[in-house]
């Protein structure tokens, strides 16, 4: 059992709801007829169609272990299925420097068409905060469905991903040769290489998240349930360097254009924990025989391979959006876990509506790249002897801390306010990330 799986209702949440006549509360993991009716809930909230019987037992495995809350309204039609839904648990999320820095991962945010406009978002999202804070979980996260949602709850867009489509007769590989070789293999054996190889590419893919073991065997095709076209679509490569060790894999699918060539390939997955893995997967992706382009979603903004190729323009993005929203609870303890790229004193004033961050905090960055952050007793005791100051907000906060958004532009939008000179070019400098962050997966 997981710290978080018998943490208490909220209950300033579950007064609020109360109140509305409505329930708040935590499904127990033994309940199995009460989750498979929450995951109907789920489903339809997303538009979802009706998952089948055997589905349902497949996700039942998938969300036990995990905070699984829901909103009951015992006038309704279907008093047993919840009216809202949210899933929450805890995850590790890479920040600067390589660090996996224990997060409140929320998920599966719902609310039925017909409760809303009765303010059970904001309960059941104030509630995942608190209780968070209550695991003393500094950082809270989610990937959106919707944009204009969470903001006011001080998240803050931290990473972007990227759709691309690669048009392989224009893409003549002019990258590196490597030394090592790509094979086939099992998807299966992947279950057991996959996550050390996706371990060592943290170092630098900041805003990456853990992939539990469901995850997993998901993407590769091993749950049962799951549709078989799919399962004998995948395949799988990997890649040994020239010491022969795993370094990196890909997972791809290829859909043929009128039951004829040339396809499509689309790219499921690809991880690399060296840059010699990255050059071998793609080039043999982009050498493809019976393949005229490479479709791949949930790609960093910022792709190498464009540069290994003859033709730059045969890369091209077809979609750019944010993926991963933050939300900073400890200012201290989320600031002093990244490294920094330039040393210094740092004065936040931050303001933070839900009070989890209000605050004035010096952030002390050494020369070799660790940083501290200190809540100061009040503004009156005036800003450190050549510290640089800026006033922003916790969600403002949230999107600068993996290095992804520009202190500079956030200026000059009006969101930042500098109170020193230059204050947001020296921001930006400091919290610079070398890699551009990163998330591969949706949670």
């Amino acid at each position: 059992m997981n710290a978080y799986d018998s943490a208490p209702v909220d209950p300033e949440s579950a007064t609020v709801l109360t109140e509305r006549g409505l329930r708040l509360s935590v499904l127990d993991a033994s309940d199995e007829v009460g989750l498979k009716r929450w995951l109907l809930a789920d489903a339809r909230g997303f538009h979802e169609i009706t998952p089948t019987e055997g589905t349902l037992e497949v996700q039942v495995e998938d969300i036990a272990t995990d905070r699984v809350t829901g909103v009951w309204d015992a006038t309704s039609a279907d008093p047993e299925t919840p009216v809202a839904t949210v899933r929450s648990w805890e995850m590790g999320l890479t920040v600067p420097g390589g660090t996996a820095l224990a997060s409140w991962a929320i998920s599966s945010v719902t609310v039925s068409p017909t409760h809303r406009r009765q303010g059970i978002a904001r309960a059941m999202l104030t509630s995942e905060l608190r209780t968070a804070v209550r695991l003393r979980l500094p950082v809270a996260m989610l990937t959106v469905s919707e944009a204009t949602i969470y903001g006011r709850y001080g998240f803050g867009p931290s990473v972007r991903q990227s759709s691309y489509l690669v048009e392989t007769p224009r893409a003549r590989w002019i990258g590196p040769t490597p030394a090592g070789r790509v094979q086939f293999v099992n998807p299966e054996s992947l279950l057991t290489d996959g996550p050390a190889v996706f371990e060592r590419t943290r170092e630098r893919c900041p805003g990456e998240v853990d992939r539990r073991e469901i995850w997993w065997k998901r993407i590769l095709g091993l749950l049962p349930n799951e549709p078989e076209a799919h399962k004998r679509g995948i395949r799988a490569v990997r890649y040994d360097d020239a010491d022969g060790a795993i370094a990196g894999f890909a997972l791809y699918e290829i859909a043929l254009q009128n039951v004829s060539q040339p396809g499509q390939l689309k790219l499921v997955d690809l991880v690399a924990a060296t840059d010699d893995a990255y050059a071998a997967l793609w080039r043999f992706m982009v050498e493809m025989d019976m393949v005229n382009e490479i479709a791949a979603p949930l790609r960093s903004i910022s792709e190498p391979v464009a540069w290994q190729v003859s033709d730059h323009r045969a890369v091209r993005k077809t979609g750019e959006r944010d993926h991963l929203w933050l939300r900073i609870l400890d200012v201290p303890t989320a600031l002093g876990a990244r490294r920094y790229a330039a040393p210094g004193d740092y004065l936040l004033d931050i303001t933070d509506d839900l009070d989890f961050a209000q605050g004035r905090f010096l952030l002390t960055i050494a020369a070799d790249g660790s940083g501290q952050a200190q809540r100061l007793p009040d503004a009156a005791a005036g800003t450190p002897d050549g510290a640089v100051e800026v006033a922003l907000t916790a969600a403002d906060l949230a999107s600068l801390y993996l290095g992804g958004t520009s202190a500079v532009d956030l200026a000059r939008a009006g969101r930042i306010l500098e109170k020193t000179p230059d204050a947001a070019r020296r921001l930006d400098t400091a919290l610079h990330s070398a890699y551009t962050p990163h998330l591969s997966t949706w949670f």
